[in-house]
């Protein structure tokens, strides 16, 4: 099969379309032949050489795929050739086939093309398990959620909404606040003109930035919020005001999916099937795609996710 390596750490063009040893069903995992795979920011750090997957995973960047099932290893329960699935990976995505536990692998969602569900897995495990499982964000409540125009804001805001809250999110133009008030989201502030800790109260709030906005945070958080931090835009170091903690009675939760146990992340999966799928068939919350990219051509794609231009999801497609 072909695949996507990376061939040093560096720019997009350090990503080559190669000829790779073909995977082989272990016990308990499914072969996927890939129709599409989501681009996320894990694969821009992956590519820079500040994310190395974790032990065992396969080495080719790609956190989420969209394909049909085309073998099973002993053990697989649930799945048969010839299924249309879509699945959450630890890596390996950027290639014409992949391995991956059985636990994860989701059906696609009724009304989702198979190309487009591959937009779904890592935005649909992240958002539920962070927002919903962990922080429990309630109806009536209020989250913020950064980056608003991202493929995880994107599915924030709709899903958010459809389960009954009230979604303020932080943009960094014109076109990206009116395309996210599209989605739902009952505020915008724009980060570039606004300081957004003076204007948001939020009971929940989804943290991509990391340092740079968690004193921020911390002011925007209601008594008894919470804050969960699931990326480091902004840096991994800064000072807390354990005071501030106090005064709110708040927690700051710190999370990541990619390193988690197959039945850790399997759980989640089973629950997004359960929860969120209902929601995508019945068309309250969809992918929302900025771009569809060949797959040879990842590089490309990787030029588009760095300009911050990108309004959810860039796919590479086979």
């Amino acid at each position: 099969m072909r695949a996507i390596e990376i061939a040093q750490a560096g720019g997009p063009e350090v990503l080559e379309w190669r000829e790779v040893p073909d995977p082989r069903p272990e016990q308990g995992e499914v072969i996927i032949d890939v129709t599409a795979a989501g681009v996320n920011r894990a694969d821009i750090h992956q590519r820079n050489g500040f994310y190395d997957p974790p032990p065992g995973a396969s080495p080719y960047p790609g956190l989420e795929v969209s394909g049909v099932v085309s073998e099973i290893g002993a053990g697989v329960e649930g799945f048969a050739p010839g299924d249309e699935v879509c699945a959450l990976l630890s890596g390996g995505g950027y290639a014409e086939r992949v391995a991956v536990p059985w636990q994860q692998v989701m059906p696609v969602p009724e009304g989702v093309s198979l190309v487009r569900a591959a937009a779904l897995p890592e935005v649909a495990c992240t958002v539920w398990s962070n927002v919903f499982m962990l922080a429990r964000l309630r109806r009536g409540e209020t989250l913020l959620v950064h980056g608003g125009a991202s493929g995880i804001g994107t599915f924030a805001v709709q899903l958010a909404k459809a389960l009954g809250s009230r979604v303020i999110t932080t943009v960094g133009s014109a076109a990206k606040a009116e395309r996210v008030m599209e989605l739902g989201a009952d505020e915008v502030i724009n980060y570039r003109e606004e300081d957004f800790a003076d204007k948001a109260r939020a009971d929940v709030i989804l943290d991509i930035m990391g340092a740079k906005y968690l004193s921020g945070n911390i002011r925007a958080l209601t008594n008894g919020g919470r804050l969960v931090i699931i990326g480091l835009q902004g840096g991994r170091k800064a000072e807390i005001d354990l005071g501030a903690l106090l005064a709110k009675r708040a927690t700051v939760h710190a999370t990541t999916l990619r390193a988690r146990p197959a039945d850790e992340k399997g759980a989640i999966a089973r629950s997004v099937v359960d929860n969120v799928w209902p929601l995508v068939s019945a068309g309250a919350v969809r992918p929302v795609v900025y771009a569809e990219v060949p797959m040879s051509e990842a590089a490309e794609a990787h030029r588009m996710l760095d300009s911050g231009d990108h309004i959810g999801k860039i796919l590479l497609v086979r």
